[in-house]
């Protein structure tokens, strides 16, 4: 069915795009027509022609001779200026796009993706966009976890604790013995999959970035940029907006997560080839003789309510936040006990300790036995072959983990000030631009910062109560839900979805207000009046004095300074 139509459609072809050509055309002449010219505007108010009532000064207060007026009130405003933009500008767009939009938008192709399907990588970037609040909660819950993780494994002296990467993994399947080849094995390959994290592109969308943020601190305390024709379509807050993406991109590039689902999944399986179990008569085999399950795996099914924990992009890291804390401390637990009571000179199989030497410090003889012998070992942390993690009996241990409360206020309190300190630099620095309140450009900005918050909340609870509804049985492979974890299951959903839903507007609507800003869209009597804030009390400051244009100017840059360090420390 897909031929014949595109048959039937690709003769229309060149008309269409003639008509879009035309149409194209039409709205640019229409807004050429329509435009509003606010310096005409304000001397045929001057002059007399809208009477002789409306006329203020630049801080709002009412002038008694009509013709020193410098602004106008927002009736007036409508009345003898219109409701209409400016005059697009197509040099000043161009210009304040690719100084201030174009650097960041490329900054954003840095982010790591690595997600199984391009839809799971285009919700990440949307979700990166959409929430830096959630971008910055995940990115700090993976460096204080991995810190945790070096700290948690510090202290154990037993062979086989070799953990020194942060693994992201979904779900773990720890099996009673595992060989040290297994784990020396699987860092060298995981290690491998990323030799190295920074690309000449990487560091030249960097710089991009870094100079044209220099050059928005430098111009505001020059003056150089501030002009009338220019003010209310100026990028500096764009570049503050968007600064947050600095210290993402730098720190995942110096974190290198891995996180390429398909090349993460053949390091996972080469070593689960030389993965070795106990068994029942004491002989070492092959896990691969007993099970399709393995001592590390990728969890598979959980269903709708786990599907962010399924994909790699560190973005969704928030989602694995929880089941990964609970998966390591299975693991830690088992080394535990085998690090203690290695300690104590007793071997798995209740002989006689065979001493080691500097080579060796714990021999092979002392690690091997039956699998009962193992269990005993390592009791009770683990059952008799393998389970999965959520697989387990009420009250078995802490559903939650250790530490997941001071990591997760510490990330939060980090990805609010990372997400508030940029996008608050912005608002505050256009908030000071005459007319000063809160207007379509502050207002597009608190709006963004707001959302963002929003959604990194929504998620965040869709995945503790992701995590509350895995507290339950399996039944023939499938998941069996009661009431209560059904409840939290559905609401998981309900906030995940919607949440990723208002990340996608919420990005689409940052870059558009962006759009809108260079294009002069926002430059209309609505917005430059700060009607939001100011009420019936609103006007437009049109003819702007010296040094209004030095007071915003001043104001923009030690706002701009105080944030990009701050943004920097952050990294550091």
């Amino acid at each position: 069915m897909t031929l014949p139509v595109l048959s039937f459609f690709r003769p229309l072809l060149p008309q269409l795009r003639q008509w879009t050509r035309a149409w194209i055309l039409c709205l640019m002449l229409a807004a050429s027509v329509w435009a509003t010219n606010f310096s005409t505007c304000l001397d045929e108010v001057r002059s007399g022609q809208w009477g002789t009532i409306g006329g203020t000064d630049n801080s709002g207060r009412p002038v008694s001779n009509i013709s020193q007026a410098t602004a106008i009130t927002y009736d007036l405003c409508l009345r003898a200026c219109g409701s209409g933009p400016e005059r697009f500008n197509w040099n000043i767009f161009s210009q304040q796009f690719t100084a201030w939009l174009l650097p960041s938008l490329a900054l954003a192709s840095q982010l790591p993706f690595g997600a199984r399907t391009r839809l799971d990588n285009l919700v990440s970037v949307l979700l990166t966009v959409g929430s830096p609040t959630l971008a910055s909660y995940s990115l700090a819950l993976t460096v204080l976890n991995g810190h945790w993780l070096a700290g948690r494994f510090s202290h154990l002296s037993y062979p086989n604790c070799t953990l020194k990467n942060h693994f992201s993994l979904h779900s773990w399947y720890f099996t009673p013995t595992i060989t040290f080849k297994f784990w020396v094995d699987l860092e060298e390959w995981l290690n491998g999959l990323y030799p190295q994290s920074w690309s000449l592109s990487a560091v030249a969308s960097i710089l991009w970035v870094i100079i044209a943020y220099f050059f928005t601190v430098v111009d505001s305390f020059t003056g150089g940029v501030v002009t009338y024709s220019t003010l209310n379509s100026n990028g500096q807050a764009v570049g503050s907006v968007f600064l947050w993406m600095l210290p993402v991109v730098v720190a995942w590039l110096q974190i290198s997560p891995k996180c390429d689902y398909t090349r993460v999944k053949g390091a996972i399986n080469r070593a689960n080839q030389i993965a070795f179990v106990a068994t029942p008569d004491g002989e070492p085999t092959l896990a691969s003789n007993i099970s399709t399950k393995r001592a590390i795996s990728l969890r598979k099914g959980g269903g709708d309510v786990h599907s962010d924990e399924h994909c790699t992009a560190p973005v969704f890291n928030y989602a694995r936040f929880l089941p990964w804390t609970l998966a390591v401390e299975e693991v830690y637990a088992a080394f535990r006990e085998a690090s203690q009571k290695s300690e104590s000179h007793q071997p798995v199989n209740g002989s006689t300790w065979e001493r080691g030497d500097r080579n060796i410090r714990v021999r092979p003889a002392n690690r091997q036995g039956s699998l009962p012998q193992v269990i005993a070992y390592i009791e009770p942390v683990v059952k008799p072959w393998a389970f999965e993690l959520f697989d387990r009996p009420r009250g078995f241990r802490s559903r939650w983990g250790p530490g997941v409360l001071s990591r997760f206020v510490l990330a939060s309190v980090l990805a609010l000030g990372l997400t508030w300190g940029t996008i608050g630099a912005a608002i505050v620095g256009s908030y000071f631009v005459p007319t000063q309140g809160i207007g379509c450009r502050v207002g597009s900005y608190l709006v963004y910062g707001i959302v963002s918050t929003v959604v990194w909340m929504m998620l965040v609870a869709s995945s503790i109560l992701a995590h509350i509804s895995s507290f339950t049985g399996t039944s023939n492979g499938r998941y069996v839900y009661d009431k209560s974890t059904r409840t939290a299951a559905v609401a998981s959903i309900i906030l995940r979805r919607t949440g990723k839903l208002l990340a996608a507007s919420n990005a689409i609507w940052i870059v558009s207000a962006c759009l809108f800003q260079f294009s002069s869209f926002f430059d209309r009597c609505l917005c430059n009046s700060s009607v939001f804030s100011l009420g019936k009390h609103a006007y437009n400051a049109i003819d702007l004095l010296p040094e209004d244009l030095v007071r915003s100017s001043l104001m923009s840059a030690t706002l701009n300074a105080p944030w990009g360090a701050q943004s920097s420390l952050w990294v550091s």
